[in-house]
């Protein structure tokens, strides 16, 4: 991560750039470096992958956020951040597929550069998903049942979109390749570009007679029951990828991927702070003098804790590992309890005898009616 270069650094604009402003720097780069004008030029081609990567995630508002927030980090699986690219390589263009259709024809829509066939298998789409689990099962992990709302290949066609018994047929205006080359001439000079055939939307076969069930698509929406994983010491925020739950694949392709993003609700008397724990608990002012034991609650079971004498308001404790275990690994946080010391507004007549002899004992005097300072109002007046 610390190679990488600033996304705004890339596409040679500030931080506060419009998103017209980002697609026009990206169309002025676009045209120095696109590998179809330096064919075989590996540096021109790392180039390109690096200024598709920066514009893919500033023209996103939500990627574009969360870029200004944590930088690279926001992207790192390993610090549980999620790939912009995940399972989509350069197919996940959106508007700067369009970009690059208009200027170097249409191979850009469906994937990788001028050049790829869009006939063959083509991967799922990638879905995404969000839960809220309760504070506890983020710290020990759980298992939810969720409901995923995809599209599955047609058991009816098999996924060709022919009605049983019949087959598609070849495309004439592409010859069954799926795209058809045309000759571009721009500012840049004149070149080959591919498109998609217009005639089969890229695919290179037509259905005559489209199967009932898809209507001639090969995929269905169903909803589908999966069993999820919660991990041990998964945080509020962060994104689990499971592999190959995505949306079916066209022509035989493979699945997409779920991206489920947890959500975690607070706590009554538990704050985290990555994997530790902090808790603030309240003692008598003769506890915090004396010194005594208490009963501190953890996530697991309530446990004993002795309170030194003399312990002043504020004073942090830490109990090791009563905090969150480690995502993916080992070892566990620690539980810091903040002890509040609570001073009596109430008292007796004895107790306020005994706090005033205890007042004397340290060189004070008054009962607190007259003005004078005592042992709730002293600001140290001793002598």
């Amino acid at each position: 991560m610390a190679d990488k270069r600033d996304y705004y650094e890339i596409l040679g604009v500030s931080k506060t750039a419009t998103v017209e402003e980002i697609k026009s720097a990206f169309r002025k780069r676009a045209k120095e470096c696109h590998p179809d004008l330096h064919p075989g030029d590996k540096k021109a081609e790392a180039e390109f992958k690096e200024l598709n990567e920066a514009a893919e995630v500033l023209v996103d508002p939500e990627k574009r956020a969360k870029y200004d927030q944590y930088g690279h980090a926001a992207f790192d699986p390993s610090m549980g951040g999620q790939d912009p690219f995940a399972g989509g390589g350069f197919g996940g263009f959106g508007d700067l597929g369009d970009i690059l259709g208009q200027m170097f024809g249409g191979a850009f829509s469906g994937g990788g550069f001028g050049g790829s066939t869009r006939n063959g298998p083509v991967p799922g789409e990638d879905l995404r998903y969000s839960i809220t689990i309760s504070f506890e099962e983020a710290a020990f992990g759980a298992e939810k049942e969720i409901t995923i709302p995809r599209e599955e290949v047609c058991e009816t066609c098999g996924g060709s979109g022919a009605k049983p018994g019949t087959e598609p047929v070849k495309c004439k205006t592409c010859n069954g390749t799926g795209q058809v080359r045309t000759q571009q001439n721009t500012i840049l000079g004149s070149f080959t570009s591919t498109r998609p055939c217009a005639a089969c939307r890229g695919t290179g076969k037509f259905v005559n007679d489209p199967c009932p069930d898809c209507r001639g698509a090969g995929r269905v929406r169903k909803n589908i029951k999966k069993t999820l994983k919660i991990p041990a010491g998964i945080d509020n925020g962060q994104t689990l990828r499971l592999p190959n739950m995505g949306s079916a694949g066209h022509r035989g392709g493979p699945n997409g991927d779920l991206y489920v993003t947890i959500g975690v609700r607070s706590h009554k008397q538990f704050v985290r702070k990555g994997f530790d724990l902090y808790l603030e608990i309240p003692i008598s002012y003769t506890m915090a003098a004396l010194g005594g034991s208490i009963t501190v609650p953890t996530l697991r079971e309530s446990v004993k804790y002795t309170i030194p004498a003399g312990t002043q308001p504020g004073s942090t404790f830490r109990l090791r590992e009563q905090g969150i275990k480690h995502l993916n690994a080992n070892g566990t946080g620690d539980l810091l309890v903040t002890v509040k010391v609570e001073v009596p507004k109430h008292l007796t007549e004895e107790q306020k005898s005994l706090l005033e002899q205890y007042a004397a004992t340290l060189g004070e005097s008054g009962d607190g009616r007259t003005g004078k300072k005592n042992v709730f109002n002293r600001s140290s007046n001793k002598k």
